[in-house]
């Protein structure tokens, strides 16, 4: 018995009921030979911290544009908190930790540069629309590379979690469930962190009674959420809040889009994030032998093209694209 296969045999053993075992997988697209020594799910969180849609991560927006401190998050960033807060919940669990990092980790491949208002000017500009969440399942099946081979090759457990971490579909394995909740309960409280750095006005006005409920301060929001997730989950086959902290939740969710992801300050570049990625859209669209590689991409339409290279760019590369295609450039007459 090797060491996977040892690994596969204590997942049984210490385990809930209701964890996905590794030896019980769905499989992948293509089968594979499995590994001596890591479970599937272990191999697929492997290839995406190893794929440069993960490293790009670091350079792509997460609510502020361009933010001139050190420590405002970043994609990359925020995928980690996600990360953290996911395995912290499975474990308690007993669910399986393994899939639940690798879904964690993936979710965010496909997303756009400058954060949201990125993905909602290629939506707009895309006659089929663009959602992160169909991208990020887009780069692991067919974009990313892995042994020189384009696609990733994950298990359905993990493709199924990274597609459906938002929107109204619950993925199929309470792993998943977990992160789809756990991505809220990040971005809602490190973009509080990320506003009160930056000094917004409106990040003062969070309803006292949310913050009775949900915690005064970033840790004991955290704390609270993930606490009650795992005693109103405990035994169970879906992953819960009590029915008091979801409303709080929702609460502050709506808060935040009415008070800091709209505001003045926080969204004062987006017009010409609008205009980078719409004046570089129509600009590949008549030019695409420019783009690397594209040649490569068989089957693929023009606009489809486009999108996977815009979309993969991150905040810096798409100003410096910008600025080569559009700005003049300086010369000397020697």
């Amino acid at each position: 018995m090797n060491i996977r296969e040892k690994y596969e045999e204590l997942e049984y053993n210490i385990l809930s009921e209701f964890a996905v075992k590794a030896k019980e997988s769905k499989g992948r697209l293509k089968v594979e030979k499995d590994c001596d020594i890591r479970t599937c799910f272990q191999r697929d969180r492997d290839r995406i911290i190893h794929s440069k849609a993960f490293r790009r991560l670091k350079h792509k927006t997460q609510v502020f544009l361009a933010p001139a401190g050190d420590h405002y998050r970043t994609r990359l960033t925020h995928t980690l908190e996600v990360s953290q807060i996911s395995r912290t919940i499975a474990r308690a669990l007993g669910l399986n930790e393994d899939l639940t990092e690798a879904i964690s980790l993936g979710h965010d491949l496909g997303h756009t540069p400058f954060g949201h208002n990125g993905e909602s000017i290629l939506n707009r500009l895309l006659k089929d629309g663009f959602r992160h969440n169909e991208q990020s399942l887009r780069v692991v099946d067919i974009l990313a590379k892995h042994k020189e081979e384009y696609g990733l090759n994950l298990t359905m457990e993990v493709r199924d979690g990274i597609l459906n971490h938002t929107g109204t579909a619950k993925p199929f394995t309470l792993e998943g469930q977990i992160v789809k909740i756990s991505d809220r309960i990040a971005y809602l409280n490190h973009d509080i962190d990320d506003a009160e750095r930056a000094g917004l006005e409106g990040i003062s006005e969070i309803p006292v009674h949310l913050l009775k409920v949900l915690g005064y301060t970033h840790g004991e929001r955290i704390n609270n959420m993930i606490l009650d997730i795992i005693t109103n989950s405990t035994n169970k086959d879906e992953i819960i809040m009590s029915d008091g902290i979801y409303r709080a939740t929702m609460d502050l969710r709506k808060f935040m889009f009415e008070k800091i992801y709209t505001n003045e300050i926080a969204k004062s570049e987006d017009r010409k994030a609008e205009k980078i990625l719409s004046d570089l859209f129509n600009y590949y669209m008549e030019h695409i032998d420019e783009i690397p590689n594209h040649g490569k991409k068989d089957g693929f339409t023009d606009e489809e093209i486009v999108k996977d290279y815009i979309a993969g760019m991150t905040d810096t590369f798409v100003i410096k694209q910008y600025r080569d295609i559009f700005l003049p450039l300086p010369w000397d007459k020697y």
